[in-house]
């Protein structure tokens, strides 16, 4: 930090919250000055009587942090945060205002990311710049077909790992000096949720719904299901809506089977020879090649790269299992890890850079 301030245009703030961790970083045009991670316990959550006070005690988490590591928040040119659960929007960077705040305290359900917006924006205003978020989970740019399903009330919805989706596809296009919105390509974002998207010139005409019941089976996600034993499921007296939804997200897929979400250590244990559990890290593995395999026909073949990302394509085991399957379709490149403060960071410096302009909520 010490002598760097010579040397770059824009200093840039990004803010991603989670349910169990709050993590900044500090950018230098594209270079990270600073990283902070702080993990949260269910205990230490518990103790907030309301999202207010939470949001308190994250922001001077934050602010206190910075100051600690010698952060001049008045160098800062502007402060990006992960979007939350606002209505369905076409992907870019959005300025936050106090209508996106109230939407974002109002929202049901609440989730940890839609206090990145709000805490940027009080943070912002203290050293007056303005406050962005980019492509939030909610990202909407599905083709109508994609939307419906044979049940008139029921729709599908976008929603998936839109910043890291997009931030890996323009990745992949800058190194290899194309432009994201001249290709098309398959993007398998795979995490606690597993996102397999179809990316046609730029656009996401269709993905599997990461978070409650469709696609893959992912660490804590029950992926597809036959509908009628769900139903059977849901009616047999034996659970509640809360339960059975749970069951969905939370603590279904690996958690289900194996009683463990680490892919780490389970994949360790696969090769160690259990059975069992190879068989249900073999199982996600199935069910992401199927879905890579869903969106080639929704590309008609034409499909320039496969960009395998997200904290499991870290797993050997798991990307060359997924290669050994799909290299026909088209060449596979792997991108792992999560990015999410790099992919905020970058879409704020687009902006500064005047590559992109901020588009109104």
């Amino acid at each position: 930090m010490h002598h760097a301030s010579t040397n770059y245009r824009f200093g840039i703030l990004a803010i991603n919250t989670g349910s169990t961790s709050t993590k900044v970083a500090v950018y230098h045009d594209r270079e990270v000055a600073l990283e902070l991670s702080f993990s949260h316990t269910a205990e230490q959550i518990a103790q907030f009587a309301t999202v207010e006070d939470q949001l308190e005690w994250r922001r001077e988490l934050i602010l206190s942090s910075l100051a600690e590591h010698g952060v001049d928040i008045e160098s800062l040119s502007t402060v990006i945060g992960r979007g939350g659960l606002l209505r369905p929007l076409e992907s870019g960077v959005y300025e936050v205002s106090d209508a996106m705040c109230n939407e974002l305290r109002n929202c049901t359900p609440q989730h940890a990311s839609n206090f990145s917006a709000i805490i940027s924006l009080a943070i912002a205003r203290k050293i007056g710049v303005k406050a962005y978020i980019a492509d939030p989970v909610v990202v909407d740019e599905f083709d109508e077909i994609a939307k419906l399903t044979g049940i008139k009330e029921i729709r599908r919805r976008s929603i998936f790992h839109a910043l890291n989706q997009k931030a890996t596809a323009r990745l992949y296009a800058s190194d290899i000096d194309r432009k994201y919105e001249e290709l098309n390509l398959i993007v398998a974002h795979m995490g606690g949720g597993i996102s397999v998207a179809a990316h046609r010139k730029g656009r996401v005409v269709d993905c599997n719904n990461a978070l409650d019941g469709e696609g893959p089976i992912a660490p804590e996600r029950a992926g597809s299901l036959p509908a009628g034993e769900l139903v059977d499921l849901c009616f047999s007296g034996k659970y509640t809506h809360k339960e059975i939804r749970a069951m969905l997200s939370g603590k279904g897929g690996l958690i289900s089977l194996t009683g463990n979400n680490s892919v780490k250590e389970l994949v360790e244990k696969a090769e160690q020879g259990d059975a069992e559990i190879k068989l249900a890290i073999d199982l996600m593995v199935y069910g992401v090649i199927k879905n890579i395999g869903q969106m080639a026909t929704v590309l008609r073949g034409d499909i320039d790269a496969i960009v395998l990302t997200g904290g499991i394509a870290h797993s050997k085991y798991i990307t060359n299992a997924i290669i050994d399957s799909c290299r026909f379709l088209a060449p596979i490149a792997i991108y792992a890890g999560e990015n999410e403060l790099q992919s905020l960071a970058m879409n704020a410096l687009r902006l500064l850079n005047g590559e992109t302009e901020a588009k109104t909520y």
